[in-house]
């Protein structure tokens, strides 16, 4: 494999005569994927027979092909003492509670006051994922923390040296010690990696779609009992902020349960197979059934009392209630759960007539969680 600051020399071969330039270079031996790929050939870094390119570019035999890859910017995440829900933790992994309003990670308009800098403080320095291919690569990166994106459904921080460990990675991605990512308007629970072993062990089981990973979420109207939602997914072609079922080249799967029957509303319990970017809040938004005071998805209920109760609340109600996997290092079956915070319980409150109660149609530890087997 080729360093990130080395010239990749090529030139193209018959077998590639017209493929898009973005493509053929995803085949390479290297430590990007085809978005960061294209993003790369946009910002100059990529020429063909010493032209400018565009990364749908079609191929001929015998173009001579130069990539010189932009050294990483060395910036360091700050440890920050940012108070964390520690549900589990051992030398290898730490579960915790995220709130709703806390991002994931530094990026552009979030560099501080982020799950990572309050990781540090608590960890120490944390694992960068390795320089190798991903198990199941997206063409799409995305544009924010992402509702339980697998480390392996966006292109990943780029590798760094083991002295750099919790430094910042080329194009901004700074995602030491992530598996998986919660949008910053859910809350809910996640595992982070103290340990390479650790976070490529996860990597694998959620590639894999082997992880339990079961939500929450008060939706507008009146869905079917129970169900699955299974389509292609991928960037919504006009704004590059959402993304849509409707389109794209990624199978998206999401299972889904009614746990109880509201005035125009309903609470039900979503389990996900594949954890595409914002996967559940685009699944029920085009299948009709937004969940409520989604900022990007949603819009206003039919309901004036459900719209008004949407109206409450600064984010979508949506909660990671469950995470199971294996324990990479010891083996053991592992399984944490968590009750929605106290705004998802008030809406849910006022959509059934009474005060908010603690008490819900599931089991807030790790034994006797029935719904959704």
């Amino acid at each position: 494999m080729t360093s990130s600051q080395d010239p990749v020399l090529l030139k193209v071969p018959k077998s590639a005569v017209g493929l898009r330039l973005d493509v053929y270079l995803a085949q390479q031996d290297l430590p990007f994927s085809r978005s960061q790929l294209a993003r790369r050939i946009e910002a100059g870094e990529v020429t063909l027979d010493d032209r400018p390119c565009r990364p749908g570019q079609k191929l001929r035999e015998g173009q001579r092909l130069r990539f010189l890859p932009s050294p990483p910017t060395p910036t360091s995440d700050l440890p920050e003492a940012i108070p964390l829900t520690i549900l589990y933790e051992d030398k290898h992994l730490i579960v915790i509670d995220k709130p709703a309003g806390m991002v994931v990670h530094p990026a552009a308009g979030h560099q501080t006051g982020t799950l990572v800098n309050a990781l540090l403080y608590h960890c120490g320095p944390l694992p960068l994922p390795p320089p190798r291919p991903l198990l199941e690569e997206d063409s799409e990166d995305e544009e924010e923390p992402a509702e339980d994106a697998d480390a392996n459904d966006s292109p990943r921080a780029d590798a760094a040296e083991p002295e750099d460990v919790g430094q910042l990675s080329i194009g901004g991605e700074r995602r030491p010690g992530i598996v998986h990512r919660l949008d910053a308007g859910t809350s809910g629970v996640m595992v982070c990696a103290k340990d390479e072993p650790t976070l490529v062990g996860l990597q694998v089981q959620f590639a894999a779609h082997s992880i339990d990973r079961r939500y929450v979420a008060i939706i507008d109207g009146v869905i079917p009992e129970r169900g699955t939602l299974s389509t292609r997914y991928g960037r919504h072609p006009r704004d590059r902020k959402r993304f849509t079922s409707r389109s794209g080249g990624k199978k998206a799967v999401t299972h889904y349960q009614v746990l109880e029957r509201l005035p125009g509303a309903t609470l039900v319990e979503l389990r996900l197979e594949t954890g595409r970017t914002h996967q559940i809040r685009v699944h029920l938004s085009e299948h009709s059934f937004p969940i409520l005071g989604d900022p990007l998805y949603g819009r206003p209920s039919r309901q004036r009392q459900v719209q008004a109760i949407a109206a409450t609340l600064t984010r979508q109600a949506l909660h990671a209630r469950l995470l199971g996997f294996v324990h990479p290092i010891t083996s053991e079956r592992l399984m944490f759960s968590s009750a929605p915070p106290e705004d998802f319980l008030r809406a849910l409150a006022a959509l059934r007539g009474r005060e908010p109660e603690t008490r819900l149609p599931w089991s807030t530890t790790s034994q006797g969680v029935q719904p959704l087997p």
